[in-house]
């Protein structure tokens, strides 16, 4: 009988692309937004007193009255209706880190009347799902279950296709009963809003005409691309999103020639129409491309206000995934799938710009001359410095556990990159020197008919987990797979902070009769000589730089468990508290949920990896080594005794590794159980971690190991070389 697997690789020959549905030829133009309720179709729905009371609550954060939400929510009904939709929801993102939806019909009976159509403006401003479905970290129990979905007039509804149906999706924050956020979206709004107020006030240092600010993401989706049949085939990556299991391929990664390659046609074509869905629900997607790692890829898009940027990157994930399926493919949004070679991240790109069109990360010809791009540098800088270990906690999950430090993405140590020049321009502006040093801004390369090349305020750095990247920040070490939502709350409520305390300081020196710009000077100067410690240019991965860092006092914290408890810490109480971002029972039940969600993972792992080990890898491994027993014993038979002793040291080497397997088991089974007894999750957490986690990898090393001695047609589920060449 033919394995799973040879069937799996089988049936890759006969997989067509599914490309039906994909035009041939199309504009960004031509296909975005059209399945959004943008400006457009807003003008063309509404009556003048709901749109402008729509834009009012959009642009000046003005609530919506019921009598405008009623004509606003007719609007948006008769829009959705033309263009196919014949249900609604409130589309919104639990602590699950995923999104919601409960879908009800526009279709309404009453008595004594014909059946209609209908979207009532109290439907469109709230829902009522229930809270103790969701994840709620002990706000909430079972028994008290009535919490509300609240429309968020701040991102545009959109229509979402799906096989036969369509659906009008309205974004939405998720709340309790008693109005404790219950989602991912209320805190990253209520931070991007105080980070707006606080980087306004600090604007009007520089230009008192400044109304409003903008927080600006841009984010870098990477993932895997992997055949559906091969992946069917393979139990851990359906249940847990990684191999728990697999010897390298001989051809990994060291050729380096994945990076920017020829996109294979078939993931092409799925690239094709994932972007085709993603523009019609107003995504901008800019750009796609092979990632460093064999069947690793990108995409990216342009800047978004923050808001929306996250609400985009989760559609995106959604409909990757759906997309995907249609070209009999699956998309890996793990941090690690695979061992060995790199993993994902989704790097995000973040700004803060003015009503004046600036970015107020733009250094300018003239850095040092420009002291509000340096007073909103510095400032940001002594915000990961203050908090560097809430920025490693915003990033916490079981596959960046993998993935961080892996030698392919930064450490769990946060720092953060500026360049030589930058860091010249820093110095100087703390020595008083008023001439800066000049950097060239191209370079001659001296070849006929090639431009000079224009280069950037700074070099990059791959192994910064915040570096500075000319006129943004970067941080690259979130996970491919979380909402960034999270990080985002996390970094908007820092800076904020951190601007707050900056003006104060600045305001007290001015009372006391220090001018403005000297005041502003004195206290970045001394902001940036209490960071210095958090800057470094320099290689990541390296073992210096962890020695290095741990002499500059800089936290390396591991495990999930441990960054998780930063949350509880008494100052990132008080800084989210007093900023009114979360309140302490809400910052405590996200890390009930963040930590429960780790033990679970962790505790699905290690059951398969038993599983595995013992009912697939060990018993291919047993036929094999009772082939060699027959081979050997024939062999003795026949007077080849010289050549069955060849046989022999194998046999003995299948045998040493099983019982290694079936030791460790054991040992992981009986933690398991003590495990289980232990009911304060954070200990349970660390024995996961700590003794679980390591007997995983050491019953992986010894199966592994039986990969490369076990025969090939026994082998029982596809190999490295298998899904990652095979496409």
């Amino acid at each position: 009988m033919q394995s799973t697997r040879f069937l799996a690789i089988e049936n890759i020959l006969s997989n067509q692309d599914s490309s039906s549905s994909i035009k041939e030829t199309y504009t960004g133009t031509e296909l975005y937004n059209t399945l959004v309720f943008d400006d457009r179709a807003k003008k063309k729905y509404l009556i003048k007193q709901a749109y402008e009371s729509l834009l009012q609550a959009v642009v000046k954060g003005e609530p919506i009255d019921r009598k405008s939400a009623d004509f606003i929510a007719n609007g948006m009904k008769n829009w959705a209706i033309d263009n196919g939709a014949t249900y609604f929801t409130h589309w919104f993102q639990p602590l699950t880190g995923k999104t919601a939806e409960k879908h009800d019909s526009f279709f309404e009976v009453f008595p004594f009347s014909e059946p209609v159509n209908e979207l009532s403006g109290k439907a469109l401003i709230q829902q009522e799902p229930d809270a103790s479905s969701f994840p709620t970290g002990g706000l909430r129990s079972t028994d008290s279950a009535r919490g509300y979905s609240v429309w968020d007039p701040s991102c545009p509804p959109f229509i979402m296709e799906i096989g036969l149906g369509k659906t009008l999706c309205i974004p939405a924050i998720f709340i309790s009963y008693t109005g404790e956020s219950l989602d991912l979206k209320t805190p990253l709004l209520k931070s991007a809003h105080f980070l707006e107020q606080a980087s306004k006030e600090v604007c009007k240092f520089f230009d008192e005409t400044v109304e409003r600010t903008f927080i600006n993401l841009g984010w870098e989706q990477e993932y895997f691309a992997v055949d559906e049949g091969l992946f069917n085939a393979r139990p851990d990556l359906v249940l847990c999103g990684r191999t728990l299991f697999g010897s390298p391929s001989a051809r990994g990664q060291q050729f380096e020639d994945h990076y920017f390659g020829s996109i294979p046609r078939r993931v092409f074509n799925f690239m094709i129409e994932l972007e085709q869905e993603a523009l019609k629900l107003g995504i901008p997607i800019k750009t796609r491309h092979n990632e460093v790692a064999p069947s690793q890829f990108e995409f990216a898009p342009h800047f978004e206000l923050v808001s929306i940027a996250t609400d985009h990157n989760q559609l995106l994930m959604d409909i990757m995934d759906r997309i995907a399926r249609k070209h009999k493919l699956r998309v890996l949004l793990h941090e690690k799938p695979y061992n060995g070679i790199n993993g994902s991240g989704k790097h995000n790109n973040w700004s803060i710009s003015n009503d004046k069109g600036q970015n107020l990360l733009e250094p300018g010809k003239d850095p040092l001359n420009n002291l509000q791009f340096l007073t909103f540098y510095i400032n940001i800088v002594k915000a990961v410095h203050t908090y560097a270990d809430l920025l490693r906690a915003s990033i916490a999950n079981i596959g960046n556990e993998h993935r961080l430090g892996a030698n392919e993405a930064p450490p769990a140590i946060i720092s953060l990159f500026s360049g030589d020049y930058l860091r010249s321009i820093i110095d100087d502006f703390l020595h008083d020197r008023t001439q800066s040093q000049k950097q060239s801004n191209s370079i001659a390369l001296n070849v006929a008919k090639i431009s000079e090349v224009q280069i950037d305020t700074t070099d990059r750095n791959r192994t910064s987990p915040f570096p500075f990247t000319g006129n943004k920040f970067e941080f690259r070490a979130v996970g491919s797979s979380v909402n960034v939502s999270n990080p985002m709350t996390v970094l908007n409520t820092i800076v904020g902070d951190q601007l707050v305390h900056f003006k104060k300081e600045v305001d007290r020196l001015m009372e006391n009769g220090v001018e403005k710009t000297s005041a502003i000077k004195q206290v970045l100067r001394r902001y940036i000589k209490e960071a210095e410690p958090i800057l470094f240019d320099g290689d990541n991965y390296s073992k210096e730089w962890i020695e290095e860092a741990e002499r500059r006092g800089l936290s390396n914290i591991k495990t999930t468990a441990e960054a998780l408890q930063v949350y509880l810490r008494k100052e990132v109480v008080d800084l989210f508290s007093r900023n009114s971002v979360l309140s302490e029972a809400e910052l405590k039940s996200r890390y009930n949920v963040f930590l429960e969600e780790y033990i679970k993972k962790q505790e699905l792992e290690a059951v398969l990896c038993v599983e595995l080990a013992q009912m697939h890898y060990v018993p291919a491994a047993i036929t094999h080594q009772n082939n060699l027993i027959t081979n050997y014993k024939g062999l003795a038979e026949i007077g080849l005794k010289q050549q069955a002793e060849i046989v022999k040291p194998q046999i003995e080497k299948i045998s040493q590794h099983i019982e290694s397997i079936f030791a460790l088991s054991k040992q992981v089974e009986t933690t398991l159980q003590e495990a289980d007894g232990i009911h304060d999750e954070y200990k349970k957490a660390l024995v996961l971690a700590k003794e679980i986690k390591p007997k995983i990898e050491d019953i992986r090393a010894n199966v592994d190991s039986l990969e490369t001695v076990v025969s090939d047609n026994l082998w029982p589920f596809p190999k490295y070389r298998e899904l990652l060449f095979i496409q």
